[in-house]
């Protein structure tokens, strides 16, 4: 294959990617009847620390060091932007979570934009986060503020992603910060679940939600970065929450109401506008989002 067509097709990994992530989150969802959120958040962590720490030591190696306060930093805002997320998956459905949890990023671009295009993108997914509301009209309020907290967290996740970019070389940062997420959340997660979280079912589930929201995805990511502008792949991680939605369709039969699917899909939209406005200001965000192991979310 001539490098010309692996360019072509970079598009196509990177929604692979997307698919990839928002089916570990499908997974999760199945994990929690036995684990609940705590151990999922903890499983993920634990299993994406196993898989990137000894890439960070490579580095390391090298030469590179550890900035500790950056990292305490980072892993605190992975943490937050993980436990946030799985407990309002817990309660709402993912296409929802997903749309309410990317507008930290969109508020944020929106912020360094300083533009009417970025406000008025704005404006957009607030009538999208409008339809939501009122579209379901069972909608749990503690899931919505669990995913309004994951969305500050995922801003905060993207600061300090950039200073731990810009303080380590490679996956240091993320790596450590994977390990300082785990012994936040694994401590929780044992005292609440017990037992239940060494089960063997558990755990291979738990390594399927982080193999397939993390290593997969952060592999994809770091090869498309390669042979993309990162602008045209922040526009294509903006398709998150559309593609969160049809997999809780698909894998989880979460079926959305019409008005909840235009809300989905008008935040999806402001999402790619204000990438797309803001131009080369939006590189340094796209290429933090790159960063996280799950691509998230991200996640």
């Amino acid at each position: 294959m001539t490098t010309d067509a692996r360019t072509a097709g970079m598009p196509l990994l990177v929604i692979l990617g997307l698919v990839c992530q928002e089916a570990g989150a499908a997974v999760a969802v199945t994990l929690m009847p036995q684990v609940g959120p705590w151990g999922v958040i903890a499983m993920r962590l634990v299993f994406s620390a196993l898989v990137l720490v000894p890439l960070a030591v490579v580095s390391l190696r090298r030469g590179g060091r550890i900035h500790w306060p950056t990292v305490v930093a980072f892993g605190v805002a992975l943490a937050g932007m993980n436990t946030f997320f799985y407990l309002a998956l817990e309660r709402i459905p993912l296409g929802i979570t997903v749309t309410i949890e990317v507008l930290g990023p969109l508020v944020l671009s929106v912020v360094a934009s300083r533009s009417w295009a970025g406000a008025l993108w704005a404006a957009l997914a607030a009538t999208g986060v409008a339809l939501l509301g009122g579209g379901a009209h069972d909608l749990d309020l503690v899931g919505v503020a669990f995913a309004v907290g994951a969305a500050v967290m995922w801003a905060a996740y993207i600061l300090t992603a950039r200073a731990a970019g810009a303080a380590m070389p490679g996956v240091v940062g993320l790596a450590f910060a994977m390990v300082v997420g785990a012994v936040l959340t694994l401590p929780v997660a044992i005292g609440v679940v017990g037992a239940a979280l060494w089960h063997p079912g558990a755990l291979a589930l738990g390594l399927a939600v982080a193999v397939l929201s993390s290593a997969v995805p952060y592999g994809i990511e770091l090869t498309a970065l390669r042979r993309m502008k990162a602008e045209t792949f922040a526009i294509l991680l903006a398709l998150a929450p559309a593609i969160a939605a049809l997999a809780g369709l698909i894998l989880l039969d979460q079926r959305l109401t019409w008005a909840v699917a235009a809300g989905i899909a008008l935040v999806t939209v402001a999402g790619v506008g204000a990438v797309a406005s803001a131009g080369r200001r939006a590189v340094p965000a796209a290429e933090e989002i790159a960063v996280e192991a799950t691509a998230e979310s991200t996640r």
